[in-house]
């Protein structure tokens, strides 16, 4: 079982980027699903959230700009920024809650983090 993100890269101020996080193995079910970042030299922080049923919520940094959504047939979670600003430039990671079946019933997930570089 496992996450993998993709889609980071350099973009310039103001541009955007499409982060995706597909979770993959023996998965019977994803609960919350989120985003999270760690800028150069700083503490990790959550980004974006979405729940099974599609609530959502924000950092206040990224509110209005980011904008998360999932896939759950595809068991995806997607990560859409726009007017991209160089405090964005972070490794960003997505984390999920899934049910594989264990004796401990929901186990949270780390995806292994892509970068993002906001540079002109």
């Amino acid at each position: 079982v496992q996450l993998q993100a993709s889609g980071g890269g350099l973009v310039q101020p103001g541009g955007s980027l499409r982060l995706s996080c597909v979770a993959s193995g023996n998965i019977i079910a994803i609960n919350n699903m989120a985003w999270y970042r760690r800028p150069p030299g700083k503490a990790r922080q959550e980004v974006a959230r979405i729940t099974s049923t599609g609530s959502t919520t924000y950092g206040h940094s990224v509110k209005g700009r980011f904008t998360i959504s999932r896939d759950n047939a595809e068991k995806t979670v997607y990560l859409q920024m726009n007017s991209l600003k160089p405090e964005d430039t972070a490794v960003y990671y997505c984390n999920a809650d899934l049910n594989i079946g264990s004796a401990s019933g929901w186990e949270n997930y780390w995806g292994q983090g892509t970068q993002v570089t906001v540079s002109s």
